[in-house]
């Protein structure tokens, strides 16, 4: 099984915008330059960028001029809307399947499990809350 990386996708490209966009006269970029730094296929950023758009976070433009720009300041995205907007799931999800009820771990391990994802889940939410794409950007490029 592979990790889900479209967090981390939406957090690059959307620092990278926050990097960009401001150099730019109508502050517009194109989803092919945000996958060359992301080193992802375009396609990827478009569908990522649809998501963050349908949140609120980002517009896009069609037409002459085309391309995506921050709807909102980096300082006022949080990454806990980020997750929201791209991973609107639950962290972990239970079985599909359910345990098997003769069991006495099967019978009543749901409701054990789904309680700690519960807590665990609002816990790395609320320290997602706290850090901006203006505050990974300060950190990326201080790194650099």
């Amino acid at each position: 099984m592979s990790s889900n990386s479209r967090m981390t996708v939406a957090t690059h490209a959307l620092t990278w915008m926050a990097l960009n966009c401001p150099k730019r006269p109508d502050g517009m970029v194109t989803s092919d330059q945000i996958a060359s730094s992301v080193n992802t296929n375009p396609v990827v950023i478009r569908r990522t960028l649809g998501r963050l758009r349908e949140a609120g976070l980002v517009a896009s433009q069609r037409g002459r001029g085309a391309g995506w720009r921050l709807a909102r300041d980096p300082g006022a995205i949080t990454l806990r809307e980020v997750h929201l907007a791209v991973d609107p799931g639950p962290l972990i999800g239970l079985h599909p399947a359910p345990p098997r009820q003769q069991c006495p771990v099967g019978r009543s391990i749901s409701p054990v499990l789904e309680r700690a994802y519960r807590q665990a889940e609002e816990s790395m939410k609320s320290e997602l809350a706290r850090v901006t794409v203006a505050d990974v950007l300060k950190e990326t490029i201080d790194l650099a």
